[in-house]
């Protein structure tokens, strides 16, 4: 059983008979010792989030998730198309609101961990870095002396992210998925 000072990021428990992840944590002291967690958590299964105050005396089953890998084929009004890479013939989906903010940085053939939860896939972990290809960019116009510049451009997912200006259309860039940031161009 997990305490309520326990949920820390990334841990997955039980609440209310769903698998849940802590995305944000924040314990909270009171007067004459008694604390209180405020906690921000992804419903694995429906995707939503929620934000709770957790108490003292609150305790909560640790989820039996486990990771398999997986393979993203494509994605069609917001289903999320994958295949198991040892049964590629074994083929499910997932929503746009399961996987979240996660999605748009999808590539068909991208590789991720799939994450199962009483035999079944109920969402996926991806990569903290991935690549992907700048579609469209448009040109960009220099700043100020003093500052640098930034333009939004769109990968090749249909994720519209902030970038220097000398980036162009078929570029390669490096994107963190946790924080949806440019992180670098990749030379090939």
């Amino acid at each position: 059983m997990l305490s309520h000072t326990e949920l820390k990021r990334g841990t997955m428990f039980i609440f209310n008979g769903q698998p849940y992840e802590v995305l944000d944590y924040s314990l909270n002291f009171q007067g004459r010792g008694s604390s209180t967690v405020n906690c921000k958590m992804k419903n694995l299964i429906t995707g939503i989030t929620l934000s709770k105050t957790l108490h003292q005396g609150d305790t909560f089953q640790e989820a039996e998730v486990t990771k398999k890998d997986l393979k993203f084929l494509y994605s069609n009004k917001g289903q999320f198309w994958f295949s198991e890479i040892e049964g590629p013939a074994k083929r499910f989906f997932l929503t746009g609101e399961q996987i979240g903010f996660g999605a748009e940085f999808l590539k068909p053939n991208q590789m991720v961990k799939g994450l199962v939860f009483q035999d079944n896939v109920v969402n996926i972990d991806l990569p903290i870095k991935v690549q992907l290809m700048v579609v469209e960019a448009p040109p960009g116009i220099k700043a100020g002396r003093a500052e640098s510049g930034t333009k939004q451009v769109t990968l090749e997912g249909g994720a519209k992210v902030n970038t220097p200006l000398f980036v162009k259309a078929g570029d390669i860039l490096e994107i963190n998925t946790q924080t949806g940031e440019y992180v670098k161009r990749v030379d090939e």
